[in-house]
């Protein structure tokens, strides 16, 4: 038996056509396995002030901003492979009916964090503290030889300073 793998592109035309490719159902040749392709796009912090937040991660980080959307609602920074995204607690709530739970610069931090490679870990984490970062570790060569410290931000959220990975 053979089976079948429908798909549907653009031609160069710009119309949408389908083709269809005849794959043996087992053993060598069959059809591939076709799980689409996953990317990790961006992450998103939930703070008060969207605007705000993006200047202390200009400051402090030195990442470059992509864009605020009018109403301070929602932006973008640059920060290499991914971006790194701010959403203001009104719009999250209308996003999410049932509630979440907001981040707090007092109480403990959740369990996870966002993590920034680096050269130099302590010139960047005192840069982080004279922005409005608060101390959590000071730099430790972990066991696997990388140097790690974390500060929070002004909302509280959790960063790892950290030498890269090789």
């Amino acid at each position: 038996m053979r089976g079948r793998h429908l798909a549907s592109c653009k031609n160069r035309a710009g119309r949408w056509v389908r083709f269809c490719r005849i794959f043996p159902s087992r053993g060598e040749g069959a059809a591939p396995n076709f799980t689409p392709m996953i990317k990790f796009a961006y992450t998103i912090l939930y703070v008060a002030d969207v605007e705000k937040t993006i200047e202390f991660y200009e400051k402090a980080f030195g990442f470059s901003r992509k864009f605020i959307a009018p109403g301070n609602e929602y932006g973008e920074l640059s920060t290499g492979d991914t971006t790194l995204s701010f959403a203001s607690l009104s719009l999250v709530k209308q996003n999410l009916s049932a509630g979440f739970v907001e981040s707090r610069p007092g109480g403990k931090p959740f369990g996870i964090e966002i993590a920034f490679a680096v050269e130099d870990v302590e010139a960047v984490f005192q840069k982080a503290l004279k922005t409005g970062a608060a101390a959590v570790e000071k730099a430790k060569t972990k066991p696997w030889g990388q140097a790690v410290a974390y500060v929070r931000d002004p909302n509280g959220f959790l960063i790892e300073i950290c030498t890269p990975m090789e």
